[in-house]
C-alpha cells in the first residue's frame, strides 16, 4: 500500500508522493489514520529535501537569501529560537481566485509547488513556524511535519474564501508548528477575530511554550486579518481584539510575546500604529534591517493583477522588545531577483516573501519567569 513506509528513499518517496497528492481532505483520510495509528518512524529532513529537489529538477534553483547580523554579543550561551512566518498562498485561491496575470498557471501546480514551500522552510529549518493560508494542513503540511518533530495546529477561517472554488482542498486558515524538543506546550487557545462586536473570519492561534533548554516561558501567535483596501477600520478593530486576547494570555505582558501575521496592513494603518503603541511594548523585527532601524521594508509582497501591480509591506514579525532580542534576520529577496513576472512564479511559491528572525532572551533575572 502507499501509505506503508519504509527507510529507504524510494520509499519515502512513494509516501510523499501520496501524502502530498492533491484533492479533498476526505480522499486522504483512510491514509492518514493509519500513518498515525503505525506510528512511523521520524522523517530525516535531509531525505525530505532531497525529495523534494528530485520533483524541482527542472525547475529553476531557489532564491540566495542571507541572514543579517543584528546583535552581535546576546550574552546567552543557549541557542536561538528561530522564527519563520509566511503566507504561503492557499492553492484554491492561487489557481481559481487571485489571477496572477503574469505567471503560468503551470508554475501554481500543487504537485510542484508544495515541494517549494517545503524546500524553503527545510532550507531556514524553524523551531517555530507560523504559516497562513493553508488549505493542504491534513493531507500535507500535519502529516510531513510531525514527522519531523513539529506538533501542528491548525484553526481554518469559518467562511473560507477557498470553499467557493471548485475543486478545493478544504478551508484556509492559519497554522503554528513548533519542535517538540525544543519546546513544551502550556497552553493555547484557538482566537475567532472580533470587529465592531461582531465575530469575523479572521482567526489566530497564541500559544504559550516552555522553552526546554532556558525554563523560560514566552507567547507565540499567528494571524491574517482582513483584506482589501476600504477595510481599514475593520483590520484596526480585529487588530485591538486580537491585542486585548494577548495582554490577557500574558498576563500585561509578563510574558514574552511573539506575533507573526500577514496584517494587509502597511505600516501607515492604524492597526500597525496600535501595535507600535501597544502596553505589550512590541517592536517589528524587520524595521530593524533598516539603517535607522525605524523603518519597514519596502514590500513583503509583490505581484500583477489585472488591475496593475501591488507592491506592499503586509507581513510581520512583531516581539517583547523587553524581554527578546533580535540576533539576526533573513533578508529579502531584491527586486532583481523577483523578476518582472513578480511573484508566484517558477522560483518562488508564494505573492508573499517569508520572514525569518532569531530570537534570544533578554538575561535580565528580573525578567525570569
Amino acid at each position: 500500500a502507499v501509505c506503508s513506509m519504509g527507510n529507504s528513499t524510494s520509499r519515502l518517496y512513494s509516501v510523499l508522493a501520496k501524502t502530498l497528492s492533491s484533492g479533498a481532505v476526505s480522499q486522504h483520510q483512510d491514509c492518514l489514520e493509519q500513518l498515525d495509528s503505525a506510528q512511523l518512524d521520524p522523517i530525516d529532513p535531509k531525505d525530505l529535501l532531497e525529495e523534494c529537489q528530485i520533483v524541482l529538477q527542472k525547475r529553476p534553483p531557489r532564491f540566495q537569501r542571507n541572514f543579517v547580523n543584528l546583535k552581535k554579543n546576546t550574552g546567552s550561551n543557549h541557542r536561538p529560537i528561530r522564527v519563520m512566518q509566511w503566507n504561503i498562498l492557499a492553492q484554491a485561491l492561487g489557481e481559481g481566485k487571485d489571477n496572477f496575470v503574469q505567471c503560468p498557471m503551470e508554475a501554481l501546480k500543487w504537485e510542484e509547488r508544495k515541494c517549494l514551500i517545503l524546500e524553503e522552510i527545510l532550507a531556514y529549518k524553524p523551531d517555530i513556524l507560523c504559516l497562513q493560508e493553508v488549505d493542504h494542513y491534513f493531507d500535507t503540511f500535519e502529516p510531513l511535519l510531525s514527522r519531523l518533530g513539529y506538533q501542528c495546529t491548525f484553526f481554518p477561517k469559518p467562511w473560507s474564501p477557498c470553499l467557493d472554488v471548485e475543486h478545493n482542498n478544504g478551508p484556509d486558515g492559519c497554522a503554528m508548528f513548533f519542535l517538540k524538543e525544543r519546546f513544551e506546550l502550556v497552553s493555547s487557545a484557538n482566537i475567532r477575530l472580533t470587529a465592531m462586536k461582531l465575530k469575523t473570519n479572521q482567526v489566530a492561534i497564541a500559544q504559550t511554550l516552555k522553552c526546554r533548554e532556558t525554563g523560560r516561558l514566552f507567547c507565540i501567535a499567528v494571524t491574517h486579518l482582513k483584506a482589501h483596501t476600504g477595510w481599514e477600520r475593520f483590520r484596526s478593530a480585529q487588530g485591538c481584539d486580537l491585542l486585548q486576547n494577548l495582554k490577557n494570555i500574558t498576563q500585561g505582558a509578563k510574558i514574552p510575546l511573539i506575533v507573526c501575521g500577514d496584517f494587509n496592513a502597511e505600516p501607515t494603518e492604524e492597526v500597525y500604529r496600535e501595535f507600535s503603541n501597544s502596553s505589550l511594548n512590541l517592536n517589528s523585527a524587520y524595521k530593524l534591517l533598516s539603517p535607522d532601524g525605524q523603518t519597514e521594508p519596502p514590500y513583503t509582497t509583490w505581484k500583477i493583477r489585472p488591475s496593475g501591480e501591488c507592491r506592499h509591506t503586509l507581513d510581520y514579525i512583531w516581539y517583547s522588545q523587553h524581554a527578546l532580542n533580535v540576533n539576526s534576520a533573513l533578508g529579502l529577496l531584491t527586486e532583481e531577483q523577483i523578476g518582472p513576472n513578480r511573484l508566484p512564479s517558477f522560483n518562488y511559491p508564494s505573492d508573499h516573501l517569508s520572514l525569518v528572525c532569531d530570537f534570544s532572551f533578554n538575561q535580565d533575572p528580573d525578567r525570569l519567569l
